[in-house]
């Protein structure tokens, strides 16, 4: 086994919450003393990642906390930890007028890492504070990985839970406004919106979860011009409706194998559940469980279909905003300080006076327009067709041909293992991939619940693989 010991070698690179939920699994699922568990992670904690390692109190999960869980079977677990620990003593806020808990994201990063904490402290988990800088194949199923901090880690078994890329702002807009100070190419960063002066005619690229938080952090901090937020469609995240319903349809029997034949199902369960008094909350739920099956029975260009022309209409309906969130748009639209266009980015220049003049080109033919702004900020979610490129380790695998990108353009490709495949066809035995950079091969993957199944899935499989193999002798390699 690696590095000269006995027992074997997990790495998970990434800990944010894929990584975390996948080696707090792989440690309940193997016997004390079976694997040595190593999280390469160089925030603080694990846990947090770039969803719930925010400092803005503005950003809240946008489910109620009774269905976000590290451990499945048991929805409650984070809401009880909520009211067992206190976490909701300074957020009054968080519970809305009909009792669902809509808390801080900070907070469930606080709940990840605090389940993590005694693996750690017994030794079932190591946590190394560093990036990775480049992952090898040594020898047939073993990987060396180089990280930045000088260390290396020869690891058995590789798994990678890597965060989402960065965004990938309009190329017209990088071109104009490189080095302007309100120019905010990516909005998740830590005070990426500290330079918005309370009057800024505020732009907003994007208008799904990441433009809502930023529109509410806006409002939270004082300011007051006018946000004007735009995507191509126009179209916006979706409120809850917290009424209790039972998911509504069914999608899998028979199941859809062309995306028009599963738009023409969706709409007439939306019909049916209307006339039953359900609204259309209940008939997404459905789709979103029966996510993976519907996903697997449909050919590779369906899917593809789907990511181009239906997606945006899945995913603001699917990943809806809290209601805290949702009311500081609604006064905000009430005002008259936010309004939301449908139109692409037809051109970009930066004045004289810093100004922004930016010209829209609408939907359906319509004239174009020109609009001027004081701050651009871009909102336009993860670029997943740009992640071998997004780290040096994952360019480095790509170019050995060990990774490639999925058929659909939304991760890494793996098989039904979640093993990653390479270029020539091959799947790379004891290299998995956690969380959503899995779903051009298993469909719903950015919701928590199925993260979280999925991270169980992949800890499964490499304990089961552990377990099973035999240990005829340690093969001595250098230590870290």
């Amino acid at each position: 086994m690696s590095n000269g010991s006995a027992r074997p070698v997990v790495a998970v690179i990434g800990g944010g919450f894929t990584g975390a939920a996948l080696a707090y699994h792989l440690a309940c699922l193997l016997p004390l003393g079976e694997a040595t568990i190593v999280v390469y992670e160089p925030r603080a904690v694990l846990g947090g990642g770039v969803a719930y390692d925010t400092d803005e109190p503005v950003h809240r999960i946008n489910v109620p906390a009774a269905r976000m869980t590290l451990v499945p079977g048991d929805d409650e677990h984070f809401q009880r930890w909520l009211f067992e620990t206190g976490a909701l003593l300074d957020d009054p806020d968080a519970t809305t007028t009909d009792g669902h808990v809509f808390a801080r994201r900070s907070a469930f990063g606080r709940y990840v890492s605090s389940q993590l904490q005694p693996l750690i402290a017994a030794g079932r988990i190591e946590h190394r504070r560093s990036r990775v800088r480049a992952v090898t194949e040594v020898e047939d199923g073993v990987w060396r990985i180089a990280a930045d901090d000088g260390s290396e880690l020869w690891a058995d078994r590789l798994v990678l839970a890597t965060s989402h890329p960065s965004p990938q702002p309009p190329a017209a807009l990088d071109r104009a406004l490189a080095g302007h100070d309100r120019y905010i190419p990516d909005a998740t960063l830590p005070g990426a919106l500290s330079q918005i002066r309370s009057d800024d005619r505020v732009l907003v690229v994007g208008t799904g979860l990441t433009a809502a938080d930023v529109i509410a952090t806006l409002d939270t901090i004082g300011h007051r011009g006018l946000v004007t937020a735009v995507s191509r469609r126009g179209l916006r995240s979706r409120g809850h409706n917290l009424n209790p319903q039972d998911p509504f349809g069914d999608f899998v029997d028979p199941p859809a194998r062309s995306a028009h034949a599963l738009l023409r199902r969706v709409r007439r369960t939306l019909a049916e559940a209307e006339a039953s008094g359900v609204t259309w909350h209940a008939v997404f739920d459905r789709l979103r469980g029966q996510g993976g099956d519907i996903w697997r029975a449909l050919p590779v260009v369906e899917r593809r279909r789907i990511v181009r022309f239906l997606r945006p209409y899945w995913d603001v309906h699917r990943f809806r905003i809290a209601p805290q969130v949702e009311a500081a748009i609604d006064r905000r639209k009430a005002a008259g300080t936010l309004v939301l266009h449908a139109a692409s980015i037809a051109g970009v220049k930066q004045q004289a006076n810093g100004e922004i003049a930016v010209t829209f080109r609408p939907r359906h033919g319509r004239e174009p327009f020109e609009r001027r702004y004081d701050a651009v900020v871009v909102t336009t979610g993860p670029g997943h067709r740009s992640i071998l490129s997004s780290q040096p380790f994952l360019e480095g695998l790509a170019l050995a041909g060990v990774l490639q990108p999925d058929s659909v353009g939304l991760g890494i490709a793996v098989d039904g293992q979640s093993r990653a495949i390479g270029s020539d066809g091959r799947t790379a035995q004891t290299l998995f991939i956690a969380g959503p950079l899995a779903r051009g091969t298993f469909g719903e993957l950015m919701g928590l619940p199925q993260v979280t199944d999925h991270a169980v899935f992949v800890a499964t499989r490499i304990a089961d693989g552990i377990i099973d193999v035999a240990k005829p002798g340690a093969l001595a390699r250098p230590a870290t």
